[in-house]
């Protein structure tokens, strides 16, 4: 029996190479985002087993996940990293007061996702192995050069490098005020890559229901694989009316953030494709609960994110998954994800396959120990 001798939490703040402008930000709700700010947890046991997480927020939120993660990983201390579950119903309850979602379960997200890479790695195998995989690669979309502050030549230009990389599908942000802008960038996105490289957008929650179901119809034509987040993310009705009104598969799931919320999202059957994130979940021990749920009622899965995590998970899941391509987290990891012929490879290095950079370090803004 091994015990946990040792936690490392971090606060890392990556800066974006320029502004990032999606609908939220054209529709006045959000501003541009400069950064992304991670929470990373490192954990090491009394037999020198090691494990790495992390999670993040964009905008507001990522000093919160710290706090709170400082608040309660002394509860870690002794424990066995074998017992996940056992761990992550102690730091819960631990935090019970401010619930089990959010913020909260954000926190422990980095926890468990480290206890999941030690666990693999003690067993010397991939995360995707440890789990079970159903296949050694994953369908791979690029999304990082879809977004509305690039002109359509630049996002033209980046899709093409994206397929030449070996990444098979590509998507584009919409959801601008004036939807004739959306459908003219469409249209040049399908004529510029054919109609046989898979396509995919994203609204970002800014239509409402007939305005998601109007644009909806006339995208029809474009043979899109899915549109993603067209209404409200809690508007879990208007997302079955959608889906059942239209051909074109509607994706979701990307801003909730528990299992909880996923569930009324399953039962009103409002998505053909569900895009759960990891760390805002909760972390990989909820993740694998809701992809045992999403399978029983037969939906696709496509995660947000985090292709460091995600790759493992979506290669255990049975049926065939898509993976989210971001190159935005390269700087902060020494090893490399590899795309081929439209497909991401699960690496062969034991737990997630990753380490920090020394510029992972100098972006620390602060850090704690308990041991």
């Amino acid at each position: 029996m091994d015990r946990i001798r040792q936690v490392k939490l971090s606060s890392v703040v990556l800066p974006l190479d320029q502004p990032i402008s999606d609908a939220k930000v054209l529709t006045g709700r959000q501003r541009p985002m400069t950064e992304v700010v991670f929470l990373f947890a490192e954990i090491a046991t009394e037999q020198e087993q090691h494990g790495i997480g992390f999670s993040y927020s964009k905008r507001a939120g990522g000093p919160a996940q710290y706090a709170h993660a400082k608040e309660v990983a002394a509860g870690l201390i002794g424990e066995d990293p074998s017992d996940i579950a056992k761990v992550y119903d102690k730091l819960l309850w631990a935090g019970a007061s401010v619930g089990r979602s959010g913020v909260a379960t954000q926190a422990i997200a980095a926890i468990d996702i480290a206890l999941w890479d030690l666990k693999a790695k003690r067993a010397d195998l991939p995360l995707a192995k440890l789990l079970g995989a159903h296949r050694d690669s994953v369908r791979a979309y690029n999304t990082s050069g879809g977004f509305l502050h690039a002109p359509i030549e630049e996002v033209q230009e980046r899709a093409s490098k994206s397929l030449a990389d070996g990444i098979g599908g590509i998507k584009i942000k919409v959801g601008q005020p004036d939807s004739r802008i959306d459908l003219d960038r469409v249209r040049a996105v399908r004529e510029h890559l054919g109609d046989d490289v898979p396509l995919m957008v994203d609204a970002n929650q800014q239509w409402d229901r007939p305005t998601a179901l109007r644009i909806g119809r006339v995208l029809e034509q474009f043979d899109l694989v899915w549109i993603e987040e067209p209404l409200d993310a809690y508007d879990a009705l208007g997302h079955a009316e959608l889906a059942a009104a239209l051909d074109t598969p509607i994706a979701t799931g990307e801003m909730l953030s528990s299992v909880g919320e996923h569930v009324r999202l399953i039962e009103a059957r409002a998505a053909d494709i569900i895009q759960p994130d990891a760390p805002r979940i909760g972390g990989i021990t909820p993740f694998l609960k809701l992809a045992t749920l999403a399978d029983h009622h037969g939906l696709q899965l496509a995660p947000h994110f985090a292709m460091e995590i995600h790759l493992h998970l979506a290669a255990a899941y049975p049926r065939e998954p898509w993976v989210e391509h971001f190159e935005w987290l390269n700087p902060l990891f020494n090893e490399r994800l590899e795309t081929v012929d439209g497909r991401m490879l699960v690496p062969d290095r034991p737990g997630l396959g990753f380490t920090t950079t020394e510029q992972c370090a100098r972006w620390t803004v602060d850090s704690c120990e308990f041991r």
